[in-house]
């Protein structure tokens, strides 16, 4: 037997996945599929938070397995999770007021994992455990296109002269901010120490 290819996604998607945090960069966003999981509420204390998160994981895995074992026969790290993030009202992002925080939840997916996958890695995880979320995960295509990003290194509470920073960025090179507030979350944040956390922010332009 040889010895299985894992594919590392996250290197071969480097640039999209491992920016610097010196300086913010433009990058061209292609399209890619995703597990989402739409909610609102603050991510430190709402439940449907917690539920989006429940139901990510486990169909992000059981997929992985899938693939491992059947004809395809590749083996593939779990993309990080990410979250979009937008309020009707966006002075709720400056005020900190969570309860309108609204957000999609979600995992990158290889472009040969297809619906009928996910569908099936669904229905395994409903017979295992059956999570409350699982009737709001779905799976699609997205586009960002011309983008602006960065690596933000600490605590997510220290995210704002960062943000700003995307923000300036995008404004000095002619162009204006469109669609939502992009973050990819590099780290465990159950192990690690806050300061050493990774976050890659990303802004949408047109």
């Amino acid at each position: 037997m040889g010895t299985m290819e894992k594919l590392d996604l996250k290197r071969e998607l480097k640039h999209l996945y491992a920016p610097s945090a010196r300086e913010v960069v433009a990058i061209d966003v292609p399209e890619m599929s995703f597990l989402m999981v739409d909610g609102q509420g603050d991510p430190n204390t709402s439940q449907a938070y917690a539920e989006a998160l429940e139901v990510l994981y486990p169909v992000a895995y059981t997929l992985k397995f899938a693939v491992k074992k059947g004809v395809l026969a590749t083996d593939y790290s779990v993309m990080p999770l990410e979250g979009l993030w937008w309020a009707d009202d966006m002075s709720d992002f400056s005020t900190g007021e969570r309860a309108g925080w609204k957000w999609t939840m979600m995992i990158m997916q290889p472009d040969f994992v297809t619906a009928e996958m996910v569908a099936a890695a669904m229905e395994s995880v409903r017979v295992k455990k059956n999570p409350p979320a699982l009737a709001r995960l779905r799976f699609e295509s997205f586009t960002e296109g011309l983008c602006a990003q960065t690596m933000h290194v600490g605590p997510f509470s220290t995210e704002g002269p960062t943000i700003a920073g995307v923000h300036t960025f995008i404004e000095e090179s002619g162009r204006e901010r469109y669609g939502k507030h992009h973050e990819i979350y590099l780290t465990d944040i159950r192990k690690a120490d806050p300061a050493k956390w990774k976050t890659v922010i990303r802004q949408p332009t047109k």
